[in-house]
């Protein structure tokens, strides 16, 4: 059965905060979580004809369900003994629309945090898109855009002979007219946390259906939209706090993010300019976010720019990051043991998908 390196992140708090208190600077950490989160298949309850949502058309019990245990993850991811709040800006993907997450953000378990919602319908041929959720306590949005990724069948790699067929329900449907594949917008919203302006662009690139190789090219193409988009705002400001965040069916180590996004795994490498990737250490480790055949991969990544790794924690700094995989998250019995419990439309489990998180922390005068 898979085993899973589960690293206790937080329970390092305690002792990070202790430190600090007991310096003779005496101070003090104010600490938030971004985060990022796969709903898979967060639909709802209504057939639409202009989308492929036939496969999960929830029941109203079965999408209260649904909304009920995303609620329960959302509200605990990041929180410990220390740090007792949900993120205050978190990317989501495989949403039907925007009334599902403004059904979620109502949820009990979630309305006492006050989200607002960010939210583009895509072109996407099963309707599923991405979004934002942010606590208006502490964010405040000043702009929000949507870009679409123009690809076509002539960007998949049609010599290439992968050895293993993907099987996944998000194919990369071709339109016979136009050539295009319709894939999820990428978003970008700029705002202010705390007072502080920061840039957060969610995703959802292409998937791995046909094959890794042969689709390889198509996250390739979303990955230099991503960097165009955050070179535009590195234009403006060198100093931008940028968080690109999302499902990127590709991993650290894939061309998508490492050579064409240029993303770093090592902190000492990351220039001016440059991005760095966290998950890259975690996954050496064995820890993931999604599994394979027995293999932890992590697709969901949350990449940032250099000025968020500064050691002047007079702003918001990176401090660390993880994955929330709590027990009641994972498949405790059968073929699947240790897997992400996942979900279907007649039996709502959570995600196929993990969650990830970063800490900032600030100083507190």
């Amino acid at each position: 059965m898979l085993k899973m390196k589960i690293k206790p992140y937080l329970t390092l708090l305690l002792g990070f905060f202790s430190l600090a208190i007991s310096s003779a600077q005496d101070k003090k950490f104010a600490v938030h979580t971004i985060a990022f989160y796969n709903l898979e298949n967060l639909f709802d309850t209504i057939n639409d004809p202009n989308k492929n949502d036939e496969d999960f058309i929830y029941t109203k019990e079965n999408y209260n369900k649904k909304l009920n245990n995303m609620a329960k993850v959302i509200a605990q991811i990041g929180t410990g003994e220390n740090q007792n709040n949900s993120p205050v800006v978190l990317g989501v993907a495989e949403v039907e629309n925007r009334k599902v997450l403004e059904d979620l953000v109502k949820n009990p378990q979630l309305k006492d945090k006050n989200y607002g919602v960010v939210h583009f319908d895509s072109p996407d041929n099963r309707g599923i898109d991405c979004g934002f959720l942010y606590q208006k306590k502490h964010f405040t949005p000043t702009s929000f855009k949507n870009y679409p990724l123009m690809i076509t069948e002539d960007n998949t790699d049609k010599k290439s002979k992968d050895k293993e067929k993907v099987d996944d329900t998000d194919d990369n449907v071709v339109d016979t007219k136009t050539k295009r594949i319709y894939t999820r917008d990428q978003i970008l919203m700029t705002g202010l946390l705390d007072g502080e302006e920061m840039h957060f662009i969610v995703n959802h690139w292409p998937s791995r259906r046909g094959g890794e190789r042969r689709s390889s090219p198509l996250r390739e193409a979303a990955a230099a939209l991503n960097k165009k988009i955050i070179d535009s705002l590195q234009a403006i400001n060198p100093n931008a706090k940028i968080f690109t965040m999302g499902d990127l069916n590709d991993g650290p180590f894939n061309k998508s993010v490492k050579e064409v996004l240029g993303a770093k795994g090592d902190e000492k490498e990351v220039k001016p300019l440059g991005l760095y990737n966290p998950a890259e250490k975690m996954l050496k480790k064995g820890i993931g976010t999604l599994a394979h055949r027995d293999a932890w991969d992590f697709f969901d990544q949350i990449i940032f720019t250099e000025p968020l790794l500064r050691k002047d924690y007079t702003s918001w700094r990176y401090w660390k990051a993880g994955v929330y995989n709590k027990p009641f998250m994972i498949q405790q019995t059968g073929q699947y043991k240790g897997y992400a419990l996942r979900n279907s439309s007649t039996e709502p489990g959570f995600s196929d998908h993990f969650p990830s998180y970063i800490y900032l922390i600030k100083e507190i005068k």
